[in-house]
Order: structure tokens, then sequence, then C-alpha cells
């Protein structure tokens, strides 16, 4: 019975390929993982973050591969794998036979866990079900930020899916200042920040400037100058950045995560566009 949850939620995305397929049976996944650890005491102590974050409780147009979380306080002692026995015996009820590979590094300030999952996919009726050979296998990255910067602030909704539970999260401030902090961190170029990037501003989402001010003097090139951040700060540095790149780079990476009917919008992606979206960010008023 609980397998058929699944399969009614999977045929509610009306998937037209494999990848669409795929995708959504990860985010059925995380949700059930979501809600697992909502029957824990995770949440009393930490909160979800990141794109996956915005895609399950702010409807983000796009998927999401990993799920990002942070603790409300530094705890160099904190072990994932006591949260994940506990997913385990919860995803047991749906079919699930999870794998779980435990990468965190001893010293290190983010613990990382892998989720798989080859059996599910055999209870279902898959539309794109490969012709031979072995189940594609679901993969889930989890990570928990045991050093978090101070400042942020949450909202504790319930996730409905499969069952109630309360998920704490961040609030849409301290999403939008963790995704300020990675498009001005990141070493590398990510289509992904920026897709969401134009979700906040388009939004006027405020900026949690605490929060942002905190992680830019723990990571970054910013690291230890104590930074104070303000929306003008911020229109700076994003557009001396938008200067910079390869707009067509940053529509690849992420169309495989959005649906067709989305892929007309990322051809606005132009450094015009992105400079109007960083005025968007200037006109707005930090939250009080």
């Amino acid at each position: 019975m609980s397998v058929e949850i699944i399969q009614e939620r999977l045929a509610a995305y009306a998937c037209r390929s494999t990848l669409e397929e795929d995708q959504a049976l990860r985010e059925i996944t995380q949700e059930i993982v979501l809600a697992g650890l909502g029957r824990t005491n995770l949440f009393g102590r930490a909160g979800f973050q990141g794109g996956t974050c915005l895609r399950v409780f702010h409807s983000l147009n796009r998927f999401s591969e990993d799920m990002d979380f942070a603790l409300d306080a530094p705890d160099p002692t904190f072990q994932l794998s006591p949260y994940l026995d506990r997913v385990r015996e919860e995803l047991t009820v749906y079919g699930y036979e999870l794998e779980i590979d435990d990468r965190s590094k001893a010293g290190a300030a983010v613990r990382q866990a892998f989720v798989k999952d080859d059996s599910v996919g055999k209870l279902l009726r898959l539309g794109y079900r490969p012709r031979s050979g072995p189940m594609r296998k679901l993969r889930i990255k989890l990570e928990v930020d045991t050093n978090p910067p101070l400042g942020a602030s949450y909202d504790m909704p319930v996730l409905d899916f499969p069952f109630p539970a309360a998920v704490r999260i961040f609030d849409l401030p301290s999403l939008f200042a963790g995704k300020l902090h990675a498009l001005m961190c990141r070493n590398y170029l990510k289509g992904r920040d920026w897709y969401d990037f134009v979700w906040y501003t388009g939004r006027r989402t405020a900026v949690n400037h605490e929060l942002l001010s905190a992680a830019l003097d723990q990571q970054g090139p910013w690291k230890g100058r104590a930074p104070k951040t303000d929306n003008a700060w911020c229109v700076e540095q994003l557009r001396t950045m938008i200067e910079a790149i390869d707009w067509r780079r940053a529509r690849r990476d992420v169309q495989r995560f959005v649906k067709p009917r989305e892929l007309p919008s990322l051809e606005l992606w132009t450094r015009e566009f992105f400079f109007q979206r960083c005025a968007k960010l200037g006109e707005l008023r930090s939250p009080d």
C-alpha cells in the first residue's frame, strides 16, 4: 500500500523522459527522507537549507540534487549516522532498501553521507524503465554544517507527504543570504545559483545580512575581514561577477534541472538581464 502512495505521487509529475522520471523519483525520496528526519530530534538543533528546501517548500521551478542542513550552533561532536538509521527504518515501509554511505571525515566541519537505492524502482510502474541491465540507482547526498555562521532565522512548516511532519527550515531572507554567499564564494560557475538568484529577486526577497556577513567572514575571499554587508555592497560585488560570466555556459548547467517549458526563459540570460536583477536587489530594504 505504501508503494502505491509513491506511484500516485510519481504519476502526478507526468514525466516525459528518463531524466524527468529520475528527477521526480529523487524528489519524492527527498520528501520521505525529510519526513523521516521530522520524526527524530534533528530539527530541534538544525535547519534545512539550500535549493532542495526552496524546491520543496517554496515551489522553485527546478529540480535539486542534494539535501543541505546546518546546525543552529557549532557542535564538532555531531554525528549524522544515527539520524540516517532512523530514516532507513522509515523508507523500508515504502519499499526502499537503502545503502547508506557515510563520507564524514574526522575534523571536517561538514558531515556528508549518500543515500542510495535501486530497489524501489523495481516495485513501481515506471514509464521509462531500462529495457535491459540493472535498474538506475537512486543517489542523494546529505550534508550537515556543524560549524555554521550565526544569524539564521527559521520557519517551521509541516510537510504533508508522505505523512505530516514538522521540518525546521531557514526562512527566505536566510536562504537568500546562503545563496548570495555561494554566488560570491564558489570557485566555479554554477548556473543553478543564478537561476535561484532570479527567483529571489523576482519575489523581492529581503536578505538576512547578519547571516551573510557572518558567512563571508567565515569562508571565502572576505574570510577574517569582518565584512558588513548591505544590499548596495552585494550589488557592487555581483555586478563585477556578472561582467565576467559566460552566460551560455551558465544556461547549459541549468537546462537539465528544469522542465522544457522553462527553457525559453533561459534565453533571457545575458549580462544586461542580470544587471537588471541586481537593480531589483538594490531597491530592496533590508529586514528589520
